[in-house]
């Protein structure tokens, strides 16, 4: 049923014919602006449909209802973002952390509505809305320990054990999480400076990692 006051679909602007992936994208695009900014029950899928300029029942031919395509949404943002951090095998073990982190940096610059959609899912209270975000976050917290393993192996740094370095990740994520959206809304420091601090982050999370093994 729409909202009082909603025009629906009788937005009067012309209809622009596209294909159906490049659709798709358009609704998912519109999707993270609406969902970056307000929760679930303040966003309304008439809404959605104005913005596409698409009737209401095109918009339900991609997406059922509108908790699938929060879903899609929260997915779509989050495999983007491990495509772009996803570890170049040709870039020295050494380096790979540091260049996700680059590439983590420049997702947010390019995609900050994406960004906040998809850490808003966090405090979702679907369970499968949660558990699609807790899964990206997941494998992004795999690649790093794996990197860091191999790293550690190489002996360029002195690892912590399995279970306080998964930890470690874990807390340090969480922090470049924070961090990053703090950044977006404020603009400042500068973005060399919060890839600085979000470094110091990581050297001092595995640092007192490693301090947990020793009994300091």
């Amino acid at each position: 049923m729409a909202r009082s006051g909603s025009r629906g679909t009788q937005t009067g602007r012309p209809r622009t014919r596209m294909g159906t992936e490049e659709r798709r994208r358009q609704l998912l695009r519109i999707g993270a602006e609406l969902f970056a900014e307000r929760p679930f029950d303040d966003v309304w899928i008439e809404e959605v449909a104005e913005r596409a300029g698409v009737s209401r029942g095109l918009l339900y031919h991609y997406f059922p209802t509108k908790r699938q395509f929060y879903a899609a949404v929260i997915r779509h943002e989050g495999e983007r973002l491990l495509r772009m951090t996803e570890p170049d095998p040709a870039t020295p073990v050494g380096r790979q952390v540091q260049q996700g982190l680059e590439a983590y940096l420049r997702y947010a610059e390019e995609h900050a509505r994406g960004l906040r959609a998809f850490h808003r899912a966090s405090a979702a209270g679907d369970r499968e809305i949660h558990e699609i975000h807790e899964q990206l976050l997941a494998e992004q917290e795999r690649r790093i320990v794996t990197v860091l393993d191999a790293q550690a192996a190489a002996g360029l740094i002195d690892g912590p054990a399995p279970a306080a370095l998964r930890l470690a990740v874990h807390g340090w994520l969480a922090f470049v999480t924070a961090a990053v959206l703090d950044w977006l809304e404020r603009g400042e420091p500068s973005r060399a400076e919060v890839r600085e601090v979000c470094t110091r982050a990581l050297l001092g999370a595995l640092a007192g990692a490693r301090g947990t093994e020793s009994g300091d």
